[in-house]
């Protein structure tokens, strides 16, 4: 048996017991370093993304990082950004780690880029319609193209690179609500692109906004995403140090998000003892 194969199986009795401890615990919601988490699988965000749509009123969804939330201990506005969203899935492993740390049973990752394959898949279907926004001039419609290749059906409603000044806002803006988009894709790095949907929400007419980071890249093909192995071995945040060494500075974060995670946890113990 393969190696990838049998961490994959190990990996699938641990969701279970984790589900399982999940719903004895009743746990709906995890709170990691003062960032609130929502305690969901895939299927189950894609379920959650569903409901928003049917609710027809703007709903912010966050693929929350460990970068993100180490960022947000010091900078209140993005924490609050973070807490107040419709959605938060735990994007990276070090959020799925540190939630189990604190006694939170989050049974995966959910990334911006699964979800957004997830909501690719689903869409034609129930018929959404998807706008992207963000990356160089170029990609998003790269990788609109790329998408409706993937996805017999998909209906990706318009795009706009993310090179845009705050005078053009008002167009871009305009131009999505025209759209008449269930989902508004935003690739513009985090946390950017969640300042920025939180900004103009009030004038954003798609019932759904998504930060997605550079996933808009790996779509249209101008990077490349780990293999498999890397990612189902939780090691795809390596990967992307490997590939883009500049990342290094923005790494650093890690080691700092993952004593904070500590002392939280060390902090809990004392405080029940």
């Amino acid at each position: 048996m393969k190696i990838v194969d049998e961490v994959k199986i190990k990996n699938q009795g641990y969701q279970n017991e984790l589900r399982e401890k999940r719903i004895a615990l009743n746990q709906v919601k995890a709170v990691i370093l003062g960032c609130r988490v929502d305690i969901l699988d895939t299927t189950q965000c894609l379920d959650k993304i569903a409901e928003l749509i049917s609710a027809r009123t703007t709903a912010h969804v966050i693929t929350l990082n460990a970068e993100i939330v180490y960022q947000a201990q010091n900078n209140p506005v993005l924490m609050d950004i973070i807490n107040q969203a419709a959605l938060v899935t735990p994007d990276g492993i070090g959020i799925v780690w540190g939630g189990r740390q604190l006694g939170y049973a989050i049974p995966e990752r959910v990334s911006g880029i699964d979800l957004l394959w997830g909501i690719c898949q689903t869409a034609p279907a129930k018929e959404w319609k998807i706008y992207l926004l963000g990356s160089s001039p170029g990609v998003a419609d790269e990788a609109a193209g790329r998408l409706k290749a993937q996805f017999p059906g998909l209906s990706i409603c318009g795009s706009h690179h993310g090179y845009f000044q705050a005078e053009d806002e008002p167009s871009i803006i305009a131009d999505i609500n025209r759209s008449q988009a269930d989902i508004l894709v935003v690739s513009l790095g985090a946390p950017k692109q969640e300042i920025w949907i939180s900004k103009h929400k009030k004038d954003l007419a798609a019932p759904v906004c998504i930060g997605v980071g550079g996933s808009l890249d790996v779509i249209a093909g101008h990077k490349k995403r780990a293999p498999d192995w890397m990612i189902k071995t939780n090691l795809e945040w390596l990967y992307r140090l490997l590939a883009e060494p500049s990342r290094w500075r923005r790494q650093l974060a890690l080691p700092k998000f993952v004593l904070l995670i500590f002392k939280s946890k060390f902090n809990r113990i004392f405080k029940h003892n």
